[in-house]
This record gives structure tokens, sequence and C-alpha cells, in this order.
């Protein structure tokens, strides 16, 4: 599928978020991401966080649980790099600049990948999905959070006629559910384990596949 985002884009959109992300985005998202956390926690060993931004959730998750971050967002990252060091949190392994969709891992390396609002921010959502699995180990488990486009209906229109503008924001608003339902039909050997709505108002799901 030809992509309508480019990746010096979104990270140039989100380099420009990096200073107010927190304040703008923090309670809005705060329920999914905490979400996500929960979810990932209950797995524990080494988590990837993809989109990991200005580290906003690190601290959240059990001190236990190993982590990695990584983000195309150099500017969101040294956020991120100050917490890390501000907060002590001896459990984060690693935070790298990195492509979503050519991860710097080996094949089978996590016990989850955590992806919060990611999937619509990535120039090849299906390429960058097939990538999430194959650093999983089997067994594993894939952790969204997400906006799911409207099928139909006022909200749909209202997502279609603001795509223009929020492609310039760094995401796409009009993705929907059956985008993941063909990528996991196409990738095989995953199995959806959860699909719960999120707030706010219901427009973000909780998704969780398992590698089979």
């Amino acid at each position: 599928m030809a992509s309508d985002i480019d990746r010096a884009g979104v990270a140039k959109a989100y380099g420009r978020w990096a200073p107010v992300y927190d304040l703008v985005f923090g309670k809005v998202f705060e329920h999914g991401r905490q979400s996500t956390i929960a979810a990932a926690d209950k797995i524990g060993g080494r988590i990837l966080d993809v989109g990991v931004g200005t580290g906003l959730s690190l601290s959240d998750y059990s001190p236990s649980t190993k982590l990695c971050g990584v983000d195309i967002s150099e500017p969101m990252l040294r956020k991120a790099q100050q917490r890390v060091r501000a907060l002590n949190l001896c459990n984060v392994e690693t935070l790298a600049v990195m492509d979503a969709k050519n991860l710097a891992f080996k094949d089978g390396f996590f016990d989850a990948v955590v992806a919060q609002y990611v999937v619509t921010a990535v120039p090849d959502p299906e390429a960058t999905l097939d990538d999430f699995i194959r650093v999983l180990k089997h067994g594993g488990e894939l952790i969204l959070v997400n906006h799911i486009g409207a099928e139909s209906g006022a909200r749909r229109a209202f997502e279609l006629a603001f795509a223009p503008l929020a492609r310039r924001l760094g995401w796409r608003p009009e993705f929907p559910w059956v985008r993941l339902v063909d990528w996991a039909a196409k990738h095989g050997g995953v199995t959806l384990v959860e699909r719960r709505s999120m707030p706010p108002m219901g427009h973000f799901s909780l998704i969780r596949y398992r590698k089979s």
C-alpha cells in the first residue's frame, strides 16, 4: 500500500511536539497508556516500548520489568533520557532513535512489544506490525493502543476531512479496523487476544495479539 506519511515528516512533526507533548497529550492518553502498561507488566520479562516519546510511561512499569524504548524523534528521546536519569529508572536498558519498521533487535528478543498511538503515525503500518511480531518471542504479545477510524457516518466524514491537517501533525485519523484484520490474516501466526474500547469517547482501542 502506498504511503501517505513519510518518515522524515513524522520525525519533524514529533520533534516540534517534544517541548509540549506531555502537557498536551498526557491526560488525554493516560487511560490508554496505563492499560497497555498493566497488560505488559502481567507478561513481564523484557518489554519493547515503541514510540516511547518523552518517556512518559517509563516510570509506571513495574521496576522488575526490563524496558527498551525506541522512537523516531531524537528531541523526544532526549526528554526520555532526562526522565530516566532524574527518576533513576534502573530497569530501562536502552533508549534509542530507531525506525519502527526496521528494529535493530534480533528475532524473538522480547516478551512483549508495546506500541501506544504508533500504528497510525508510521508510513507503512503493515510492515511495521510485521517487524513488531518478528522481535517477539513465540507466545509473546503485541499490545497496541490506537485510534480506530469510523467505518461510516459523521465521524468517518470528519476524519476524512481532517486527514490532510492530521498528516502535517504526524498521524492519519482514518485508520479502519479492517486494516488490522487484513494484516493479521495475511501475516498468519498471530491470534487476536483482546480488543477493548478506550477513552476518550471510545475512539481508541486496546488491541492485543499473541504470536503463535
